[in-house]
C-alpha cells in the first residue's frame, strides 16, 4: 500500500510540473480568493468589531441618519462610505458617484467628514507583486514547454534525456550483411561486453572507442546496432548536432549526462552518429570567439573519455563518412583506439545483402540475384534496399503478386539515372540527335580497353535534363584506375558528341557535361595523380581547409607558366582523343546505324544487344573483334583474381 501511494505522489508532482499552465491558474484562483477574503467588500461591509456592530444600510437610509444627526462622523471613501455615531455603532453604505447633496447635508448639519483609503498593507503588497506573478507565470509556461520538448533543466539547458534514445537493439550480425570484414573488427566488443572479466584477469585493454568510418548508406549505424543486439546491453544513440546549442556550456553538459546514464546501465554502448559535427579539428582555421560553444563540447567528450577506466564496460561507437576533418585528440590512442572501415560492399556482398532486403518481399522465381549485383556496382546497403523497396512498389502498382525480374531493372534504372519521363515529348528532330549521341558513347564503351561496359541504352527522358543516357557499369567496385582507363573514360564522354558531327552535321549542346567532365578527369591526372609530362610527379593542386574549418576550394601553388602548360596539354589532349574518336566512329559507321534503327523502333536496348550489333558488323567486315578481344582479356583478368583470392584463402587456412 506504501508502494502504491509513493507512485500516486509521484503522479501528482508529475501532472503539476508537466502542466505548468494550469499549476498558474490555480496558484492565481488561490491568490484573488485569499485576496477577496481578507479584504473584500462583504468583509468591510459586514463585519462585528468586538461589542461594536457594523451594519450596511441603504444609501437613503445613510442620508436620513445625516439629516437627524444620528451619526457624528463620516468616512467617504472611493466605493462606500462609513458613518460612525456616538455610540460607536458603525453603518457602511456603497456609495453613489455624481451626489454633492450628501456633502452640502454634512456641512449643513456640522457633522465632521474627511476621506479615507481603502487598501492596506496586503493590497499595496500584492498590487506590486501581482505583475512579477504573472511574469513568472508566463515563463514557467514556457520553459515548462522547453523542458518537455528538449528534456532537462530550465529551457533544456543541461538535459539530453529526450535527445538520447536509449534501447536494446533486437538487431544482430546475421543482419547486417556486405561487411564481414567490419563484422569481425567489432566482434571482439561484443565478446567484452558480455565477458568484461575474462580481458580485465589477462591485463588486456579493449579500445574504449571504435570509429565507423564510410560513405552514406553503407550501413555503419546498422553495424553499431548489431554489435549491441548481440552483446545484449543498452545502446543510448545521440547524433553529434544534437549537443550543440546557442547557450555555451549546453553541450558540454548533455556530454556528461550522456556518459552518467551510461555508466549507471554499464555494460552500455554509446553512439554518436555523425560525429564530425562536434569533432571537427580545432586547428581548422581561427575560430571566431575563440572559446566556441563547439570547442567546449568536444573538450568534454574528450576528458570524459579520458575518464573511463580500464575496466568501465561502457564502449563508444562513432560513425562519420568525413574522418580527414575529425580532431587528432579524438583519434589518439586511448580514445577511438580503432578505426573500422564499413565500404561499399563488393559483388558477393550485394548478393547477400539484396538476400537481406528481399527475405521479407515475394520475389517472382525468375529473379536472378546476381544479375541484379552486377548491375548494381558501386552502390551502398542503403541504395540496394531502396532499390528493392523500389521493385516492391512498382509491382503492387501493377496489381503483380510477386516482384519480377524487370520490376527490379527498373528500380535499378530509378536509381542510377533517374525516374523515367514518359510524359516528356521530344520532337523527331531532337530524338534522332540524341539517338546518334547515346549510340556514340555505347560504340566506344564497347570498343574501348578499360572503358566500363555497356547495361543499356535509352533515349526515353529520364531525371532533371536528361533526354537520354547510356548505362554503364563496371565489372566489379573499383578502387583506383589506371592510366589507360581513365584515357578510355575521356574516349566515352567524347563518343557523344563525335557522333552528332559526324551523322548529324552539326554538334549541339547536349555535350555540354560530357566535355566538363573529360576536362576535369585530364586534368586531374595533371595536377595529383601526375600522369603527364607537363608537372611530372609534382602535386599542384590539393583541397585545403577554409576559415569556418569547412572543405574550401583548391589553393592554387603554382605559376602562371604552368597553368598556361597545362591549359595547351588538356586542349592538345582533348583534341587527339577527339580525332581518335572521330576515326573510330566513322569505321563503326554502319554498326551507328544500326544502333540507331533498334533505339527508335524499341527506345531502349540492352547491353548484349549493343554487343551483339557490334559483333555483326565486324564479322561482315573482316574486322578483328575488339569486343571479343576485350571481353577475353576481362575475363582473363578475372580468373586471375579469383586464383589470387583462392591462393589466400589457402594460406589463411594454413
Amino acid at each position: 500500500m506504501q508502494k502504491n501511494n509513493k507512485n500516486n505522489k509521484n503522479d501528482n508532482n508529475n501532472f503539476f510540473n508537466q502542466n505548468p499552465l494550469i499549476t498558474f491558474a490555480i496558484f492565481s484562483v488561490v491568490i484573488i480568493l485569499l485576496f477577496k477574503t481578507l479584504v473584500g467588500e462583504n468583509a468591510t461591509l459586514n463585519s462585528t468589531q468586538g461589542n461594536q456592530r457594523v451594519q450596511q444600510v441603504s444609501y437613503s437610509e445613510l442620508k436620513n441618519l445625516v439629516a437627524t444627526k444620528s451619526v457624528n462622523k463620516v468616512e467617504i471613501g472611493q466605493s462606500y462610505i462609513k458613518a460612525t455615531s456616538a455610540d460607536g455603532n458603525t453603518y457602511t453604505t456603497r456609495i453613489i458617484r455624481g451626489d454633492t447633496d450628501l456633502v452640502k447635508e454634512l456641512d449643513k448639519q456640522g457633522i465632521e467628514y474627511t476621506g479615507f483609503s481603502e487598501t492596506n498593507w496586503f493590497t499595496e503588497m500584492f498590487g506590486w507583486l501581482f505583475p512579477f506573478l504573472l511574469i513568472m507565470g508566463i515563463w514557467m509556461f514556457f520553459a515548462g514547454r522547453m523542458q518537455k520538448n528538449m528534456g532537462g533543466g530550465i529551457l533544456g539547458m543541461g538535459g539530453s534525456k529526450k535527445m538520447i534514445n536509449s534501447e536494446k537493439p533486437k538487431t544482430k550480425f546475421d543482419d547486417v550483411a556486405g561487411v564481414e570484414e567490419a563484422k569481425e573488427e567489432v566482434q571482439e566488443i561484443v565478446d567484452f561486453l558480455k565477458y568484461p572479466a575474462r580481458y580485465v584477469e589477462i591485463g588486456a585493454k579493449i579500445p574504449k572507442g571504435v570509429l565507423l568510418v564510410g560513405s552514406p548508406g553503407t550501413g555503419k549505424t546498422l553495424l553499431a546496432k548489431a554489435v549491441a543486439g548481440e552483446a545484449d546491453v543498452p545502446f543510448f544513440s545521440v547524433t553529434g548536432s544534437s549537443f550543440i546549442e546557442m547557450f555555451v556550456g549546453v553541450g558540454a553538459a548533455r556530454v556528461r549526462d550522456l556518459f552518467e546514464q551510461a555508466k549507471k546501465d554499464a555494460p552500455s554502448i554509446i553512439f554518436i552518429d555523425e560525429i564530425d559535427a562536434i569533432g571537427k579539428s580545432r586547428s581548422a582555421g581561427a575560430q571566431m570567439g575563440g572559446n566556441d560553444e563547439r570547442e567546449q563540447t568536444l573538450n568534454q567528450l574528450l576528458a570524459e573519455m579520458d575518464g573511463f577506466g580500464t575496466d568501465t564496460p561502457v564502449i563508444i561507437l562513432a560513425a562519420t563518412n568525413r574522418p580527414e576533418i575529425l580532431d587528432q585528440a579524438l583519434l589518439r590512442p586511448g580514445r577511438f583506439d580503432r578505426q573500422v572501415l564499413v565500404d561499399k560492399p563488393d559483388y558477393e556482398g550485394r548478393i547477400k545483402i539484396l538476400k537481406v532486403h528481399m527475405k521479407d518481399v515475394k520475389m517472382d522465381k525468375d529473379v536472378d540475384v546476381e544479375e541484379v549485383a552486377r548491375l548494381t556496382a558501386g552502390l551502398a546497403g542503403a541504395d540496394l534496399a531502396n532499390i528493392v523497396n523500389e521493385a516492391a512498389l512498382l509491382a503492387g502498382r501493377k496489381s503483380q503478386k510477386t516482384v519480377k525480374q524487370q520490376d527490379l531493372f527498373e528500380s535499378v534504372e530509378r536509381a542510377i539515372a533517374g525516374l523515367a519521363k514518359k510524359s516528356r515529348r521530344i520532337n523527331p528532330k531532337e530524338k534522332k540527335i540524341v539517338a546518334y549521341h547515346e549510340s556514340g558513347h555505347a560504340l566506344l564503351a564497347e570498343t574501348t580497353k578499360g572503358a566500363k561496359k555497356v547495361s543499356k541504352v535509352s533515349i526515353v527522358p529520364r531525371g532533371l535534363a536528361a533526354l537520354g543516357y547510356t548505362l554503364n557499369t563496371p565489372e566489379e567496385n573499383k578502387f583506383m584506375m589506371q592510366k589507360h582507363e581513365l584515357w578510355a573514360e575521356v574516349d566515352v564522354l567524347l563518343g557523344g558528341r563525335a557522333a552528332e558531327e559526324i551523322f548529324i552535321g552539326e554538334i549541339s549542346t547536349g555535350a555540354g557535361n560530357d566535355l566538363e567532365r573529360a576536362t576535369d578527369i585530364i586534368k586531374s591526372m595533371v595536377q595529383t595523380y601526375g600522369m603527364s609530362d607537363v608537372a611530372g610527379l609534382m602535386v599542384l593542386e590539393k583541397s585545403r581547409q577554409s576559415f569556418l574549418g569547412v572543405g574550401g576550394p583548391a589553393a592554387r601553388e603554382y605559376s602562371d607558366k604552368m597553368a598556361q602548360d597545362m591549359d595547351n596539354f588538356i586542349k592538345t589532349s582533348l583534341d587527339e582523343r577527339y580525332k581518335d574518336v572521330l576515326e573510330r566512329l566513322n569505321e563503326y559507321s554502319d554498326a551507328i546505324e544500326n544502333m540507331v534503327k533498334l533505339l527508335y523502333k524499341k527506345e531502349n536496348i540492352s547491353g548484349e544487344e549493343v554487343r551483339e550489333i557490334i559483333i555483326n558488323f565486324e564479322e561482315e567486315n573482316n574486322i578483328n573483334s575488339k569486343v571479343e578481344i576485350i571481353a577475353d582479356e576481362i575475363a582473363e583478368e578475372l580468373k586471375q583474381d579469383a586464383k589470387m583470392a583462392d591462393d589466400k584463402e589457402k594460406e589463411d587456412e594454413q
